[in-house]
């Protein structure tokens, strides 16, 4: 995992699966992970604190309270969890305050502009990379966002904290439900900090 830049995957055959799914109605940094949640195009996951049109993130309400909502699904691959684990931090699905939990789709190689079907019928679009934060020590343990953090072989810092997207078609989406490339932009740029 880690933003890799070798050849495009071809859409359509990268699959992956979600392994949970979680939200919060209130601010807070871990979501509950539940049976389903259901995304709504344009502003995220129902019931979620983070589902509006413009910026719900507290920290970043303050500064651009009219901003568009970049930030409307948060993702996590649980590989991280397994490096984390590896580091000594115990982490599960939505501790680190992410809707959907992944396995087996390189989330932080992909592109800004990346579309994702997950399930029957939701697609989210990338817009970014989360930017761990020291909530991360703070909730989960000292030493655990220097952890999410590595140096690619170009000396590029690799944020590993998953993935922020906006959602473009509705859907309910499940633990279980397949994760699948639908689309790749024309001319891809790699993820930053939104």
């Amino acid at each position: 995992m880690g933003g890799h830049r070798g050849a495009a995957p071809v859409t359509g055959a990268v699959r992956g699966e979600v392994i949970a799914v979680a939200r919060d109605a209130r601010h807070r940094f871990g979501k509950a992970v539940c049976d389903a949640i259901e995304l709504v195009p344009g502003l995220g996951v129902a019931g979620d604190a983070h589902s509006g049109a413009t910026i719900q993130h507290l920290s970043r309400l303050v500064k651009t309270p009219d901003a568009p909502n970049l930030r409307q699904v948060h993702l996590i691959h649980s590989e991280l969890f397994d490096e984390l684990a590896e580091a000594g931090f115990a982490v599960g699905p939505g501790e680190l305050g992410e809707n959907l939990t992944t396995r087996g789709i390189d989330l932080l190689g992909l592109p800004r502009g990346a579309r994702l079907r997950l399930g029957p019928s939701a697609v989210v679009e990338l817009t970014g990379l989360r930017n761990p934060c020291r909530q991360i020590d703070t909730n989960i343990g000292p030493g655990a966002m220097a952890a999410t953090f590595a140096r690619a072989a170009d000396g590029f810092l690799v944020r590993k904290a998953g993935v922020m997207a906006v959602v473009l078609e509705a859907g309910e989406v499940r633990g279980g439900d397949a994760v699948i490339l639908e689309h790749l932009p024309g001319e891809p740029s790699r993820l930053e900090p939104v």
